[in-house]
């Protein structure tokens, strides 16, 4: 065992040139390449079989390399070149190292690649009316994992694909987005239309990856020829957001006019509606003392004494959730305040939703959907 054990090291420690270079004439004897180690001199290598040096000390580190992005034909060289390649010497890996280091402090500033790099830099700086001319002017295409691209855009922008296209090509984009994603378009569609691509995801087991690169492609391709909407938001999500920060009154005159012109969409409006009255159905309670954290006390106030009476079930379940000392406290101070104005108590209620939803914007808490 001993002995086999010595014959591996040796075996791993003499093929040193074995880096898809021929071998120099005669070879060297073992013993005498161990005995001369310390003064190795670093091999002449090709830029290729540096960067598959580099790329498999990253990978050793455990660091995550991001090959994906680079063109498939360099992936693939890349992936040859390394099969070809077994030991390396450690001078030659430390000259290796030391190169690259020196490269990469030369470096004072890297540009994106290409048009679309470009535009991908500046996507937040430039208009995307601006950002769609130039692609159609350049006849840019997205480069790299089209999926990228797809998995970024608004959700509801790939719902018509799930709508128009075959249940294949819907399963495939279904399968490559986020199971939160997936799940909320599967629900935006017809029953039947759902159950067919639903079953269509449990076939898609043998399609292979060129397949479902080509779908990407195709789909982001047509996805970038649709035409800019002028609002970020559908209709539904502007009008919700609009009676939100309306009047009581206001807000159900209107959604009153919405059933009788179009009750499909005055209901997914009710939907998008959030306001103080919805807080103990949408709300958990362990929530509440994020959102009295940083209100400003006097606006919480006023705006459990207003409610108090035609939304006390909305009072009740704030003061519940909090600790019965501060809710004795807050009940004192709403008694002491008396009638509050309208204008007063309706703004003091919106103060506190749109805390609600500034904290729903940073991920701290989440509004629980009204169907469930």
């Amino acid at each position: 065992m001993a002995d086999a054990g010595e014959e591996a090291l040796e075996n791993a420690l003499t093929p040193i040139d074995d880096l898809g270079l021929p071998a120099r004439a005669g070879g060297q004897d073992p013993a005498l390449a161990r005995q001369s180690r310390g003064a190795q001199m670093p091999k002449r290598l090709s830029r290729k079989q540096k960067a598959a040096i580099v790329v498999r000390l990253l990978l050793a580190e455990g660091l995550d390399v991001p090959l994906n992005t680079l063109d498939e034909d360099l992936q693939e060289e890349l992936t040859l070149q390394m099969s070809s390649m077994r030991f390396v010497d450690r001078a030659t890996v430390k000259a290796v190292v030391d190169e690259f280091v020196s490269e990469m402090e030369d470096i004072g500033l890297s540009f994106a690649g290409g048009l679309e790099g470009a535009l991908k830099t500046l996507e937040k700086s430039i208009s995307p009316a601006t950002a769609a001319r130039i692609r159609k002017q350049g006849g840019v295409r997205a480069t790299g994992d089209p999926w990228e691209t797809i998995v970024g855009l608004d959700p509801l922008r790939l719902l018509p694909v799930l709508e128009e296209e075959s249940v294949e090509i819907a399963a495939v984009l279904l399968s490559k987005l986020k199971v939160s994603t997936a799940a909320e378009l599967l629900g935006r569609l017809s029953g039947p239309r759902a159950r067919r691509v639903a079953y269509a995801v449990s076939l898609t087991g043998a399609i292979e990856p060129e397949v479902v690169e080509k779908v990407g492609r195709s789909l982001a391709e047509q996805l970038d020829a649709q035409p800019l909407r002028a609002f970020a938001d559908g209709p539904v999500e502007r009008v919700g957001a609009i009676l939100n920060f309306s009047p009581a009154a206001t807000r159900d005159e209107v959604l009153q006019g919405l059933d009788e012109d179009d009750a499909v969409f005055a209901a997914e409006v009710r939907k998008a509606i959030f306001t103080f009255a919805n807080i103990p159905q949408r709300l958990d309670p362990r929530d509440i003392p994020k959102v009295t954290k940083d209100l400003d006390q006097a606006q919480l106030i006023t705006a459990l004494a207003f409610a108090t009476g035609e939304m006390g079930e909305v009072v009740e379940f704030i003061l519940g959730a909090m600790s019965k000392r501060l809710a004795e406290q807050l009940r004192e101070e709403m008694a002491n305040l008396g009638k509050v104005k309208p204008g007063d108590g309706e703004a003091a209620m919106n103060a506190v939703v749109n805390a609600i939803r500034e904290l729903e914007a940073a991920g701290e808490v989440l509004l629980i959907a009204e169907d469930e």
